[in-house]
């Protein structure tokens, strides 16, 4: 009996310690992907948890990872600027809900000591730099010291170089191709997947240029250069241009939106982010996890927003999205 006890205990134990984890870790959403979003997310983190006492992690390795490790089923839920592609989201066996968080802009940052002149950039002048064509600071402006231009880029199925390159696409018509991964055609400095890896390579080096999302180029006290738009106003990556040149925005039904290439009015080079969330789930708690983050993030989530330099989801969209949210979200069938 005494041996039976001791069995019977050390059973009960083991299995605590099995279950206890599990279902805890139901509990804590993790999610992954776009660094574009990743200022949002960590502040939605942090309020989320002082609000409610729930807690969720984002872990930053760029959309196109964030596709990856989604697809893969190895995250709760995914974070991207990019549209996944057809057939990225046929490998989505669970189905995918695109949820809207926010909109932001891409910042044109550059590092050179010898000038406090500002840094305007044409449209042709900004296009030539990404393919090579201009190669010099003094090609730039006479009065810009005889310095190598060193540019930096971002790496591994990329939305920054997607959201630049599509800009580039549209004001050059077509001559440079959209990618996520752009073959830029000339050997550039330096590549990182994630815009903190450029904001430390391009403050490191004298005479270098790249792009990050606007916050960080703030966050990391980076110059940024003001960029020609569609009516030739010379514009930085404000919060107010920013809005201007979402202002005007078309959601489709499935929360994505017409592309976003050369906005007629306000800072040119901005995109929306979403969160990739599937729509069948195994287990309960999981679901109703997610349905009350994403409610939060779509009501009291978005009075942050603008503080961080994103703009808001349009009230009537974010409805729409709630709606989505308690309705085709399920338990999947057995």
């Amino acid at each position: 009996m005494n041996n039976w006890h001791k069995l019977l205990t050390a059973t009960l134990t083991i299995t605590t310690i099995s279950f206890t984890p599990n279902s805890a870790r139901a509990q804590l959403l993790r999610g992954a992907g776009d660094s574009f979003a990743e200022p949002l997310y960590q502040r939605y983190s942090q309020e989320y948890q002082q609000q409610t006492g729930k807690m969720f992690k984002y872990t930053t390795i760029g959309s196109g990872g964030g596709i990856r490790l989604f697809i893969n089923k190895s995250i709760d839920f995914g974070g991207s600027s990019l549209i996944p592609t057809p057939i990225e989201q046929n490998q989505m066996e669970d189905g995918l809900l695109m949820v809207p968080t926010g909109g932001g802009a891409l910042a044109i940052v550059y590092n050179l000591q010898q000038i406090t002149r500002e840094v305007k950039l044409s449209r042709e002048q900004l296009a030539k730099i990404f393919t090579g064509k201009i190669t010099n600071w003094q090609q730039i402006h006479p009065s810009f010291p005889n310095q190598k231009i060193q540019v930096v880029v971002c790496s591994d199925n990329c939305a920054t170089s997607f959201i630049l390159t599509k800009y580039l696409n549209k004001i050059t018509e077509g001559k440079i191709p959209a990618s996520r991964n752009p073959d830029w055609g000339f050997k550039v400095f330096s590549s990182f997947p994630e815009d903190s890896g450029i904001a430390g390579e391009v403050r490191r080096i004298e005479g270098a240029i790249g792009y990050v999302q606007s916050n960080v180029a703030v966050a990391n006290n980076l110059s940024i250069a003001s960029l020609e738009n569609r009516t030739g106003r010379y514009l930085q990556p404000t919060l107010a241009e920013t809005q201007k040149a979402l202002a005007n925005l078309k959601f489709n039904d499935d929360f994505t939106t017409e592309d976003i290439k050369d906005p007629e009015a306000g800072y040119p080079l901005v995109s929306l982010t979403w969160l990739l969330i599937s729509k069948q789930y195994l287990n309960p708690d999981t679901l109703q996890a997610t349905q009350n983050l994403l409610t939060w993030i779509l009501t009291e989530g978005q009075t942050f927003n603008e503080s961080l330099g994103y703009t808001k989801i349009p009230e009537d969209v974010t409805k729409k999205a709630q709606d989505a949210i308690k309705t085709e979200l399920r338990i999947k069938p057995y």
